[in-house]
């Protein structure tokens, strides 16, 4: 697999996704797109699966997953600890449960095609920026 050409891009919006989730977890009044019961949890597994799914593109050797799985299961514990000290958010072993398992399917559809996303993406803006005069 050949390097990531705006890997800085990649790595700067992967932090951004970072820290939004970072905010939505410790926000008062998080936006709710979904309105079914328990749709914060489909909430919190897309968030997570995310994560996962971006930096294993940006990592793309196996050894890395396992420590960006870690990392983000990690991450998803310490936020609900987190919310624990706010009056306005509450602790939830079903979020953590959501997170995790968000963080272990973005784990697995790393070692599928979509492991090529970014890199594909990746190729498509070098053709594009290399044409340009």
């Amino acid at each position: 697999m050949r390097p990531l050409r705006f890997s800085k891009l990649w790595l700067t919006l992967g932090w951004l996704l970072v820290a939004a989730v970072i905010f939505l977890s410790l926000w008062p009044k998080p936006p709710r797109p979904l309105e079914f019961e328990q749709s914060d949890k489909l909430a919190h597994c897309i968030a997570y699966l995310v994560l996962m799914l971006w930096f294993a593109n940006i990592y793309p050797q196996r050894p890395h997953h396992l420590r960006l799985c870690t990392a983000f299961f990690a991450m998803g514990i310490c936020l609900e600890l987190l919310q624990t000290f706010s009056k306005y958010r509450t602790f939830s072993h079903g979020d953590i449960i959501a997170n995790g398992f968000g963080v272990c399917l973005g784990f697995f559809l790393a070692k599928t095609h979509l492991a090529a996303f970014l890199t594909t993406l990746d190729a498509r803006l070098s053709r594009l920026f290399s044409s340009v005069p």
